[in-house]
C-alpha cells in the first residue's frame, strides 16, 4: 500500500512539474519575480539575501539526502553517481553561494529578499527535489544497460560541468562588480557580451546536462521549468539595463540564449 501511495505521488507530481512550467514561463514573461535589480515593495516582509538563498534551496539537500537511501536502486554505484551530481550543483547554490553573498556587502546594490518569493521557491525545492531524488533512487529504469548509461551520463556530465562552470564564473562576476561598491554597471567580457545573464544561460545547460544523464522524465521536467523560470527573468533582466542604461548597453545582446533568446 505505501509503494502504491508512493507510486501515485510521484507520477502526480511529475505531472505537475510539467503543467508548471507554461504558466510559469507565461507569468514571468509579463512580471518579473521581486527580487535581485526587480525588488519592490508590496510582497511582505523580506529576509537577508543569503539567508534566504540558504533556506529557500536546503529542500535540495537534505530532502534528497532523507529519500534516497530508501530507493530500490540507492546501493547501485549508477544511481549514486547521478545523485552526487545533483548534490554537487546545490552545494553550491545552498552552502557556497550564500557565504558568498554574506562576504560581498554592498549598501548600493543591497536589497532583500520577499519571503513570499522565498517560500514559493522552498515550496518548489520540496517538489523537485522528491522527483529528482525518488527518480534516480527507485523508479529509474535504465541501469541494466551499462555501456549505454555510461555513454549518456559521461556526455550529460561534460554538458553539466559545462554549464556549472559558466554559472559559477557569472555568479563570481557579478558578485566582484557588487563589491566595487558603484551600484549596479554593465557587466562586459566572455559570455557577457553574448548574453544579459550568462549565470542563466550556464544553470539551463546545467540542467539539460541533467536531463541527458537521468534520460528521465524527470530530469527533462526540470530541464523545461528551469527555463520556464529563468529565460524570461533573463529577458527582463535585458529591458532592465536598456531602461537604466540606454545607449551604454549593447544592444546586440540576448536574454539568456546566445544569438537567439
Amino acid at each position: 500500500m505505501m509503494i502504491q501511495d508512493d507510486s501515485s505521488l510521484f507520477h502526480s507530481s511529475l505531472v505537475a512539474l510539467f503543467l508548471m512550467a507554461p504558466p510559469t514561463f507565461l507569468s514571468l514573461t509579463f512580471l518579473q519575480a521581486p527580487y535581485g535589480k526587480h525588488h519592490r515593495p508590496g510582497w511582505g516582509p523580506n529576509l537577508p539575501p543569503p539567508l534566504a538563498w540558504l533556506l529557500m534551496e536546503s529542500p535540495t539537500l537534505w530532502l534528497t539526502l532523507l529519500l534516497f537511501p530508501h530507493g530500490l536502486h540507492s546501493d547501485n554505484p549508477k544511481a549514486q553517481a547521478l545523485i552526487a551530481i545533483f548534490l554537487l550543483h546545490y552545494f553550491n547554490r545552498t552552502i557556497l553561494y550564500p557565504l558568498r553573498l554574506l562576504f560581498t556587502p554592498s549598501k548600493k546594490t543591497a536589497s532583500g529578499f520577499p519571503l513570499s518569493v522565498a517560500l514559493m521557491a522552498f515550496f518548489f525545492n520540496l517538489l523537485n527535489s522528491y522527483l529528482q531524488a525518488r527518480s534516480v533512487s527507485h523508479y529509474h529504469t535504465h541501469y541494466t544497460s551499462s555501456g549505454f548509461f555510461w555513454f549518456r551520463f559521461l556526455i550529460g556530465l561534460l554538458v553539466f560541468l559545462c554549464g556549472m562552470g559558466i554559472n559559477v564564473w557569472a555568479d563570481r562576476v557579478l558578485l566582484r562588480l557588487k563589491s566595487e561598491g558603484k551600484g549596479y554597471v554593465v557587466p562586459r567580457g566572455g559570455l557577457f557580451d553574448l548574453v544579459a545573464c550568462p549565470n542563466y544561460f550556464g544553470e539551463i545547460v546545467e540542467w539539460l546536462g541533467w536531463a541527458v544523464m537521468t534520460w528521465s522524465w524527470a530530469g527533462l521536467g526540470f530541464f523545461l521549468y528551469t527555463f520556464a523560470n529563468l529565460g524570461p527573468r533573463a529577458r527582463g533582466n535585458r529591458r532592465w539595463y536598456l531602461e537604466k542604461f540606454g545607449e551604454d548597453y549593447p544592444k546586440q545582446r540576448k536574454g539568456v540564449i546566445p544569438f537567439l533568446y
